[in-house]
């Protein structure tokens, strides 16, 4: 990183609990590539305040998590697509004091699912009913899917994120259709008191032929070594999380990554 100076352009994090992930993927390409930018996590109770500091100092970008995905939208001056479709924010942008908001979680999964050539014809089904549930979903139903199933036990979020996509919702696993894709957007299999839990049957693995968990922390969850060993395609939260990153590095510098630099970036930022 170069020496602070007042030239350089400065990014930020805003979330109720900061993570070091972003502030290393960040922080390490801008050291590879000898760009003049700095990146910061930060937390605040004062949401208004915070988007007016990244206004009147000239932030140059914001990377926006829970719990502000949603209550930062009135604050932004453009809602790109990718976050309209979803009413959810985690990217900014500030050009001059003009703030315009998307969202790279929607981008990163509509690309996963274009990368690892998952068909649009496919049955879906989707657990859990939180924000990133509403990402994913979003991304599922613009990339063509017609038939998906929100597996969900809240009886609020789940009905509703069914119904806007107009997909399909049930309460429990055992009432769901079959599948040929299944995907977690759940904490089942993330690491703490959930990291041993797998969050779809062995049954329904093995009869489905993709397997998508959200879950990022570990990249290699149950649910995630099941469907490698059962010998389906496998997409992982470490390529959604780094997916997400690398667009949010290319708007705020101008710079495109080549795969191996965000793989690279991606290592460096869950290393321990």
């Amino acid at each position: 990183m170069p020496i602070l100076n007042k030239d350089m352009q400065v990014c930020i994090s805003l979330a109720a609990r900061p993570s070091n992930i972003g502030t290393r993927f960040h922080n390490f390409l801008y050291d590879e590539l000898g760009l003049n930018f700095a990146y910061k996590a930060f937390t605040t109770t004062d949401l208004l305040g915070a988007v007016a500091g990244i206004r009147a100092l000239g932030i140059r970008g914001c990377s926006v998590s829970m719990p502000f995905k949603e209550a930062i939208i009135p604050l932004v001056d453009v809602v790109e697509e990718s976050a309209a479709a979803i009413q959810s924010i985690n990217t900014v942008v500030n050009d001059e004091g003009v703030l315009t908001a998307s969202n790279t979680d929607y981008e990163a999964v509509a690309s996963l699912l274009r990368r690892h050539e998952v068909d649009p014809s496919a049955r879906v089904v989707l657990r859990g009913s939180g924000g990133m549930a509403k990402a994913v979903t979003a991304a599922f139903r613009g990339a063509g899917f017609e038939q998906l199933t929100v597996v969900a036990r809240n009886a609020e979020s789940g009905p509703a994120l069914a119904e806007q996509y107009g997909f399909d919702w049930v309460e429990t696993e055992q009432a769901a259709p079959d599948a040929d894709v299944l995907v977690n957007v759940t904490p089942l299999g993330m690491r703490g008191a959930d990291e041993d839990a797998l969050a779809f049957t062995q049954d329904r693995i093995d009869a489905a032929s993709t397997v998508f968990d959200v879950v990022a922390f570990p990249s290699e969850t149950p649910l995630v070594r099941a469907g490698r060993a059962a010998g389906k395609r496998v997409v992982t939260g470490a390529e959604v999380i780094a997916l997400q990153a690398a667009r949010q590095f290319e708007r705020y510098t101008g710079v495109a990554l080549t795969d191996d630099q965000v793989r690279r970036a991606s290592e460096f930022s869950r290393a321990e």
